[in-house]
């Protein structure tokens, strides 16, 4: 996903993201986009990432610079994770908040169930993932992710499928969307009909290859937990939701 081939071809693709909006002349402004995840704790809440988030930073202001804002819309640093598993969102969130009163009670109590099952998961080393460079997806910017031994690999896979194969869960709607593709999303794409692929893939390698001229970033994955969003800019969550001590 970080090769030439791959952002020739994947900049063919690229779509405008409903979650933020621009009008001609003004600043990128974030669109409702409602769910629930769990994630990594999120930007300055994550004390184990924290020069990693900082570089991450000023590489997104360099991608922002070399792609345009007309086109990308970057996200704050206070809400740069890692998505262990997406939960709801949208429309789906709505209809089942709107359907079912208690909705939201049932799933972090089911959560925290998925999360009762992963103990003996529990109290080893951090998972460690190495940053291997800039991804582009159908309607976003990201740096990948990838384990650095099959053991962390595996640990993630069994809190996935407590979570997805949880009967309670599925009960109330919540079912695997996505196969796991480890990253960090650094912004969304705004309007893309001036797009020029050529050059725009271009621009991307070039960005990889600045990326790459680092020396090698490590993410530690030492906590997983229930965190609610009401847009792509923030994540927040109660001290009593569940959370996951790997």
């Amino acid at each position: 996903m970080t090769l030439p081939d791959a952002y020739r071809s994947q900049v063919q693709h690229i779509q405008e993201s409903p979650k933020f909006k621009r009008l001609p002349g003004q600043n990128w402004q974030v669109n409702p986009f409602p769910g629930y995840t769990v994630v990594t704790p999120c930007g300055a809440d994550d004390q184990e990432n924290v020069s990693l988030f900082d570089r991450l930073a000023e590489y997104q202001s360099l991608v922002a610079q070399k792609v345009g804002l007309d086109l990308l819309a970057p996200i704050p640093a206070k809400s740069f994770h890692l998505t262990l598993a997406d939960l709801i969102w949208d429309g789906t969130y709505r209809h089942a908040v709107r359907e079912n009163p208690e909705f939201e009670e049932q799933l972090r109590d089911r959560i925290a169930q998925s999360f009762q099952q992963c103990q003996p998961l529990s109290h080893r080393d951090p998972i460690q993932f190495q940053v291997l460079g800039l991804i582009v997806m159908t309607r976003a910017v990201a740096v990948c992710l990838a384990p650095t031994d099959e053991e962390s690999y595996d640990r993630i896979l069994k809190l996935r499928r407590a979570i997805y194969q949880n009967p309670d869960l599925m009960a109330i709607g919540i079912e695997q969307q996505y196969y796991f593709t480890p990253h960090i999303t650094l912004g969304y794409f705004g309007d893309t009909s001036q797009v020029e692929g050529d050059g725009l893939s271009q621009i991307f390698d070039e960005l990889n290859k600045q990326w790459l001229e680092q020396e090698s970033q490590t993410f530690l994955v030492h906590r997983a937990e229930l965190r609610k969003f009401d847009d792509m800019t923030h994540y927040y969550r109660d001290p009593s939701w569940a959370s996951f001590e790997f």
